[in-house]
């Protein structure tokens, strides 16, 4: 209002004297004098923390308040926003992940971790989205990932009964999924679950290519390996979005523990020969076609 009555001086005083306009002189004085006031500043602050905090344990607050006073920080000037409320934000917020991140780890197994990590991380890009300035959701999702994923990796992915080999030999593709999806998001996040997967496909395939009493059946030998690409070949696909380099990495894997076995090439000969024969009475052509085509893969 007050700018509106002295619009006429913004347009034809201020220009001539380079004075500051109405406006921002406003701002700054309610910056100054009420904002950055020593009673008020650190009150507004604590408040607006609270009020998160609650929002985080399952209080449902008042967005609309939260988001009118964001903006009006961000009318103050970007940086009284990330002084005066983002920094302190960000610094609660790891420390309450932390703390967080320490009891899930020690009261769950992985997958029920990975899906509270999750809904951790969807809920603060919620948050930004409701009140929040939209620069703050990449430092809000780091800290988030840090805290509860970059910090816990190893223990997540070794955890025992729970961890990454048990959900590869249960077909566990949803929680695969999330655990491919989460660890994305961190440095050298990928490149551990393709380890361990790595190692855990090296030795059970070289278990596999050894067992004497497999090596006494080559086609059952052969069909067995068929079985187990298959079903890694799904989960690449159902889980791990058809990353090349875990099917580069599945595809080392096979053709090292395949070599393991001298008489391998032997075997796919024999298995081949058995298909052929079986083809001819009775398999249909497609059938035998896709069974020869997985071998020569």
């Amino acid at each position: 209002m007050i700018r509106d009555i002295l619009m006429y001086m913004d347009r034809t005083y201020i220009p001539n004297t380079h004075k500051t306009p109405v406006h921002e002189l406003g701002l700054s004085l309610w910056r100054d004098n009420i904002i950055h006031s020593g009673k008020i500043q650190s009150r507004l602050l604590s408040t607006l923390l609270e009020l998160v905090h609650r929002e985080r344990t399952g209080e449902v607050i008042d967005r609309g308040l939260m988001r009118n006073i964001v903006k009006m920080l961000m009318d103050l000037g970007s940086s009284v926003y990330q002084e005066d409320f983002e920094e302190p934000f960000l610094e609660v917020s790891a420390e309450f992940y932390r703390r967080e991140s320490q009891k899930f780890i020690e009261c769950y197994d992985c997958g029920d971790y990975l899906k509270k990590a999750e809904i951790r991380l969807n809920e603060e890009i919620e948050r930004v989205t409701h009140y929040l300035d939209a620069k703050s959701e990449g430092k809000i999702t780091n800290v988030v990932e840090k805290e509860m994923i970059a910090n816990h990796m190893m223990r997540l992915v070794h955890m025992e009964n729970s961890g990454l080999v048990n959900m590869l030999l249960n077909d566990k593709h949803g929680d695969l999924g999330r655990m491919y999806n989460l660890f994305r998001r961190v440095p050298n996040g990928l490149a551990m679950i393709r380890d361990v997967m790595t190692s855990h496909l090296r030795e059970t395939g070289k278990q596999l290519v050894t067992d004497a009493e497999r090596l006494k059946d080559p086609v059952e030998y052969v069909q067995r390996l068929l079985d187990e690409k298959e079903k890694y070949d799904g989960i690449i696909s159902l889980a791990f979005s058809n990353d090349k380099t875990f099917q580069n990495a599945l595809n080392s894997s096979f053709e090292y523990f395949i070599n393991l076995n001298s008489r391998s090439p032997e075997f796919i000969s024999l298995f081949v020969d058995d298909k052929l024969r079986k083809g001819l009475k009775g398999v249909s052509e497609e059938d035998v076609e896709i069974i020869l085509d997985k071998v020569m893969m």
